[in-house]
C-alpha cells in the first residue's frame, strides 16, 4: 500500500513496515512499535512493559550489554525508548549511510534480548531511582494520583512505572515470558524516515524471523472518567491542580475540533488560560491545557501549578476560565490557532524523528491522514463548530485534583466544591 505521504509493505509472517521518504535529509530515523502499554498489564506486572523496555538495551545473543551501549554510540546518533499506557517504542537516529547497520542493531534489541538476571536485579534499582524522581517532581507526582483516581481500578489507572512491590515480583524469566507473549508478528510495526527507500527498507527486513502472535490481545475497557474532587495533602513550594473532562478517543473523527479547542484554551501564549492565569494576574508560572486521546478513551486536562496562599484565587480563576470559554470563543482566536496549527504541522514535516513516530499512530487506524490532509480539515472548521464541541464537553462535568500543603488545602477545595475521594 501507499500514497502520496507514506509506503507500507505487510511482511510474510513479520511485522507491518511503513516509510516516509525524505531525499534531502542526512539522516534516517527507525523505531520499533509494539502495540503494548502499562494498560495491558494483568494484576501484578504493574510496571513490567517498561521494565522490559529498560532490559532490551542490555545486550541481545549477539552482543553483551557493553558491546551493544559501544555500537549504539559508534552510530553516532540518538537512541532511546518509550513506554507509555498503550504502546512501547524503540528508535534510533542516525545518519543515513548507516541506516542499515542500525536497523540490524534494532530488530536483534526486540528479537533476541539478552535479558540477563544480573542485568535485571541492577536495572530495577535504576527503575526504583526513576520512581524517585517522579515523586520529587509535583507536576508528575499529582498527574499519577490524578490518573488513578480517573480510573479507578483499571490498568490504565496504574503508574506505567508501576510500583516498588511490582517490581520486586518481576524476574528476569517473568520478562521473558512477556516478551515472548507480547513482541510479535501481529503486534509489531516498524517505521522508517528521512533518506531512504521503500524496496530497501522491505528488503533489508525480508530475511528475519519473527515471533508469531500467540492470540488477539484483548483490553478491558474502562468506565466513564471519574467526576469529583480528590484533595491530597503535600509540603511544597506550590500548590498543583489537575483538572479533566471527558474527551475522545485517538480515532476520532472530532480530532480537529479538539485540536482547535484546546489551543485555544490552554496551548500557548495567547491562550485564554495562560493570558488570565499568568499573563494578568500573575498567579502561576506554568499553565496550560493537554489532550490524551487513547484507544477507548481519552481526557482533556488542565494543569497549573501556584504559590498555596494563592492556590484558592487561581482555582477560581480556572474555573471562570473554563466556565465562559464556549460562549465567548471568538472567530479570530479560532483563526489564529488554525495558524498555530499549520505551523507545528509543516514545521514537524522537517524532521525525520517527528515524521518516523507519526507513522507509529498507523497502529491505531487503517491509514493515516498526512499533515498535510488534516490541514485541510482543519481550515474546514468553523468557530461555531468548536463552540459545540468544547460546550458539550465542558458540560460532562471534570474531575479536580489539589496537591497543596495541609493549611490551605481546605480553602482551596472549598472554592472549587465537590465530593472528596
Amino acid at each position: 500500500m501507499s500514497n502520496a505521504f507514506y509506503q507500507e509493505t505487510r511482511l510474510p509472517g513479520g511485522p507491518l513496515v511503513l516509510s516516509h521518504s525524505m531525499p534531502e535529509a542526512q539522516s534516517v530515523a527507525l523505531g520499533i512499535f509494539v502495540d503494548i502499554g502499562s494498560r495491558d498489564e494483568v494484576e501484578g506486572q504493574a510496571g513490567m512493559t517498561h521494565a522490559l523496555e529498560h532490559m532490551l538495551f542490555k545486550g541481545t545473543q549477539c552482543m553483551d550489554v557493553d558491546q551493544l551501549a559501544e555500537k549504539l554510540d559508534e552510530l553516532g546518533g540518538n537512541a532511546n525508548a518509550f513506554t507509555s499506557r498503550e504502546r512501547t517504542c524503540f528508535h534510533l537516529h542516525v545518519l543515513h549511510e548507516h541506516w542499515q547497520e542500525a536497523l540490524a542493531v534494532l530488530t536483534d534489541m526486540v528479537r533476541i534480548p539478552a535479558l540477563p538476571e544480573d542485568e535485571w536485579e541492577r536495572e530495577r534499582e535504576v527503575i526504583y531511582a526513576e520512581m524517585a524522581m517522579v515523586d520529587d517532581t509535583p507536576e508528575e507526582w499529582i498527574m499519577d494520583q490524578h490518573v488513578e483516581a480517573l480510573f479507578p481500578e483499571h490498568a490504565l489507572g496504574r503508574p506505567v512505572l508501576g510500583t516498588h512491590e511490582s517490581l520486586a515480583g518481576i524476574t528476569a524469566a517473568s520478562l521473558r515470558d512477556y516478551l515472548k507473549k507480547h513482541y510479535s508478528d501481529g503486534n509489531l510495526l516498524i517505521a522508517a524516515a528521512g533518506r531512504i527507500r521503500h524496496d530497501e527498507l522491505v528488503a533489508a527486513l525480508a530475511d528475519y524471523s519473527w515471533p508469531v502472535t500467540g492470540g488477539a490481545k484483548e483490553r478491558s475497557q474502562p468506565g466513564a472518567p471519574v467526576q469529583g474532587l480528590q484533595a491530597l495533602e503535600r509540603d511544597g513550594e506550590q500548590a498543583q491542580m489537575v483538572l479533566s473532562f471527558p474527551g475522545i478517543t485517538v480515532t476520532s473523527d472530532e480530532r480537529p475540533l479538539a485540536w482547535l479547542a484546546n489551543q485555544v484554551l490552554g496551548g500557548g501564549m495567547s491562550s485564554r488560560l495562560f493570558r488570565e492565569v499568568r499573563e494578568k494576574r500573575g498567579l502561576a508560572y506554568g499553565v496550560g491545557s493537554h489532550l490524551s486521546m487513547l484507544t477507548d478513551t481519552g481526557v482533556w486536562s488542565v494543569t497549573c501549578g501556584s504559590e498555596p496562599e494563592r492556590a484558592a484565587e487561581c482555582a477560581v480563576v480556572l474555573q471562570q476560565v473554563l466556565d465562559d470559554f464556549a460562549d465567548t470563543l471568538k472567530e479570530d482566536e479560532v483563526e489564529r490557532a488554525k495558524r498555530q496549527l499549520e505551523v507545528q504541522f509543516r514545521m514537524g514535516l522537517d524532521s525525520v524523528e517527528g515524521q518516523m513516530l507519526y507513522l507509529g499512530g498507523r497502529l491505531d487506524e487503517e491509514s493515516l491522514y498526512s499533515p498535510q490532509q488534516w490541514l485541510e480539515q482543519i481550515r474546514a472548521v468553523d468557530v461555531e463548530m468548536v463552540r459545540q464541541w468544547a460546550r458539550a464537553r465542558l458540560a460532562e462535568g471534570a474531575l479536580w485534583s489539589i496537591a497543596a500543603p495541609k493549611e490551605v488545602l481546605a480553602s482551596v477545595c472549598e472554592k472549587i466544591g465537590g465530593n472528596r475521594h
